[in-house]
């Protein structure tokens, strides 16, 4: 396990920005739009000379310093070309509120909202992006201690036995959250990013909106949610109310709600890939500048060659081989684990030995019928003709594909 301490010779960055079988998953609406930034860059540069000078630049005046890993990256960053080799990306979702995010009212915990985990192959073929329950309780190693507005005091924490992982960002920042992650994964984790409520709208804005399919009316006080059952594009205060939703889908619990927010990023997944985004001069720049703008970044993933390099590894990684997991957990546990979530730790140890031997495998079943369901005016997914070899292992765990078309199922 790597570990997560301050370096005075890294840095980490505020920046505007924002995974099926096997072994890449794009991360949840921060992960999707966080791989996508590389993309938008690499756009706007081949749109014109004069143009690519102006971007660059501004991009690079966008970001801010960054925020510390405890090791550096096994290989350095390539200053053209696929990334060499696999590597681990931790996204979060912060759920404080800052004074220009329009929330005024809301309390100031910095609590990780959402904590996903994309995992790219080696090979560039497949992409896997697992979803940490917030509630989820784990255990936390020694974290860097964090002053009250987020910065490393040199100080290290005790470890504690058993925390909700949603308060890893209070305890430690973005390098404690890293580090619990990978001593729960038994994964080194290379990059990191952190969004704020802020840089949600802005993405979601910047890309057009998300067409989002409900299955019925869904109704959330909480967050403001209220749709009626149909296809409707998400995007700015709306698209937020629906990924931080909770008590308008599935059971109300924070287990459905992964499963509803699958929903959207796989839709994100295809709304990014589609000549309407990439075909978009004007589009794709103001994506590029949102990423780079609202997100903290860790000192390796600020560096625009490496995310250059990260976007041309997942370019072509197909719909169908993107795929998006819940890691295993359960309710009604008591002890630590009571009003919590619990891991299945058989199916956390099934999901991890293929993640970390870069095996891919495949899904039981699409949705987990709860917080979401199959759309059933889809069309059905077909196969790649150019996929080959034995059939993938299943594996009973909640998730879906990037390809998969499915519905927010209403509490």
């Amino acid at each position: 396990m790597s570990e997560l301490r301050p370096r005075s010779d890294r840095s980490v960055v505020k920046t505007t920005g924002i995974a099926r079988h096997g072994r890449l998953r794009k991360a949840g609406p921060w992960g999707a739009i966080l791989a996508f930034l590389g993309a938008s860059v690499v756009v706007v540069l081949v749109s014109g000379a004069a143009l690519a000078g102006i971007v660059v630049n501004q991009l690079n005046n966008n970001l801010k310093p960054g925020v510390e890993l405890v090791q550096p990256t096994d290989a350095p960053p390539p200053s053209v070309g696929a990334y060499p080799g696999g590597f681990n990306m931790l996204i979060v979702g912060s759920d404080k509120c800052e004074e220009d995010d329009g929330c005024s009212g809301r309390g100031s915990a910095n609590l990780n909202d959402v904590t996903m985990l994309l995992h790219v192959s080696a090979d560039g073929t497949n992409a896997t992006a697992v979803s940490f329950p917030r509630d989820l309780v784990v255990p936390y190693p020694s974290c860097p201690r964090v002053d009250k507005d987020g910065n490393q005091t040199g100080a290290m924490s005790s470890p504690m036995t058993g925390r909700p992982i949603n308060e890893t960002l209070y305890y430690g920042g973005l390098a404690c959250t890293v580090l619990t992650v990978e001593a729960l994964t038994g994964l080194k984790i290379q990059f990191a990013g952190l969004i704020t409520f802020n840089g949600v709208i802005k993405m979601s804005n910047a890309v057009g909106g998300v067409p989002v399919c409900f299955a019925g009316p869904v109704k959330d006080d909480k967050t403001g949610l209220d749709m009626a059952a149909g296809t409707h594009t998400l995007k700015g205060w709306q698209a937020l109310a629906f990924l931080r939703s909770r008590h308008g889908v599935g059971d109300g619990s924070d287990l459905t709600r992964i499963s509803s927010q699958q929903v959207f990023l796989s839709s994100l997944v295809r709304t990014l890939k589609s000549k309407d985004t990439l075909g978009d001069p004007l589009k794709v720049y103001a994506l590029a500048q949102a990423a780079t703008s609202s997100m903290e970044l860790s000192s390796g993933l600020r560096q625009l060659d490496n995310m250059l390099s990260i976007a041309a590894k997942l370019k072509d990684i197909p719909l169908e081989a993107v795929t998006f997991v819940q890691f295993p957990g359960v309710t009604g546990q008591g002890g630590i684990y009571q009003g919590k979530v619990a891991p299945v730790q058989y199916k956390v140890d099934q999901l991890f030995s293929k993640i970390r031997a870069d095996e891919p495998f495949a899904l039981a079943s699409v949705g987990d019928g709860n917080g979401s369901v199959v759309d059933p005016n889809a069309e059905p997914v077909t196969p790649d003709p150019a996929a080959t070899g034995a059939p993938l292992e299943k594996l009973n765990i909640s998730g879906q594909t990037a390809a998969d078309a499915t519905c927010s199922n209403p509490f």
